[in-house]
């Protein structure tokens, strides 16, 4: 069982940066698919980002096209965690944000964290 606990929302200015951070205990972290989304309200939940393990310590990384060229997602596979660095932060952007976890690089997200609330005030 695979448990996911993120951190570091909070209140920011539009325009402004903020990290996430997503730590997973249980199973094996660095083949796992790890991925970013958020839900507004009143809207569905909507994929951010994933980073999934392609080969020998080698990873890539896909985003929703709203986030493009404004947040990164990386991983420290040392400490079992994932991030989600939010720069040039819109008011469009704030949400809960969600981190969820799979062993399957195609498969359906299996494990998902609480939730961290990010509020971009203007």
């Amino acid at each position: 069982q695979v448990q996911l606990v993120e951190s570091g929302g909070g209140l920011v200015q539009v325009g402004g940066s903020l990290r996430l951070s997503c730590a997973a205990s249980g199973g094996t972290f660095s083949r796992y698919k790890m991925g970013w989304f958020r839900q507004a309200p009143g809207k569905e939940r909507e994929f951010v980002a994933t980073t999934r393990w392609i080969g020998t310590n080698t990873y890539n990384a896909d985003y929703a096209d709203p986030v493009k060229g404004r947040f990164t997602i990386s991983r420290d596979n040392a400490k079992n965690t994932v991030y989600l660095q939010m720069s040039r932060l819109k008011p469009e952007d704030t949400a809960v944000y969600y981190c969820a976890a799979t062993a399957v690089a195609d498969g359906e997200y299996d494990y998902w964290g609480q939730g961290t609330q990010v509020t971009v005030s203007s």
